[in-house]
């Protein structure tokens, strides 16, 4: 299966998920900073990179539904579409919790608000496996060689192979 979206071979979909993955992550640090007591502009910080992550979050989601176009009506689709739907179960927590700030001045996290984000995360984490697990499916029909494995391969004039 190769996606649609790619960039010099490789597929975007992978490349793009850990943008929101890595900004949801540090908005629930901002907010557990702001929760147990540090400045209180961090957890306008934690808002803002939240409402990033949403955006990034989207336009992964655009790719992933691109890419789910091609993906055989096997397993791998299964766990193509749980993987699409733990991702988007993530972002729509964050949503909640982005909402919920807006109303407020400051957008100051709480107690409520760094909870549902942890149990985001903790979905996340779900998300994370799925990912994986489809990277090994995709690339179990790949014989290419990657990494140390590459260099084995290597000759240089005169020199033999490098093992």
């Amino acid at each position: 299966m190769q996606s649609r979206l790619r960039v010099q071979g490789h597929p975007i979909q992978p490349m793009l998920v850990t943008f929101p993955l890595g900004l949801f992550v540090s908005a629930t640090v901002f907010d557990l900073t702001d929760v147990v007591g540090g400045p209180a502009f961090l957890g306008e910080v934690g808002y803002w990179t939240g409402v990033a992550a949403l955006v990034a979050a989207a336009l992964t989601a655009v790719a992933g539904m691109v890419d789910l176009w091609d993906v055989p009506g096997d397993r791998t689709r299964r766990t193509a579409v749980a993987f699409n739907l733990v991702n988007a179960l993530m972002a729509a927590m964050f949503l909640l919790t982005c909402l919920v700030r807006s109303q407020s001045p400051q957008h100051g996290a709480s107690v409520p608000i760094l909870a549902t984000e942890l149990v985001a995360l903790a979905v996340g984490a779900v998300g994370v496996h799925l990912g994986a697990r489809l990277m090994r499916q995709f690339d179990s029909g790949r014989t290419e060689t990657g990494g140390l494995d590459a260099l084995a391969g290597i000759r240089t004039a005169g020199r033999p192979t490098i093992r």
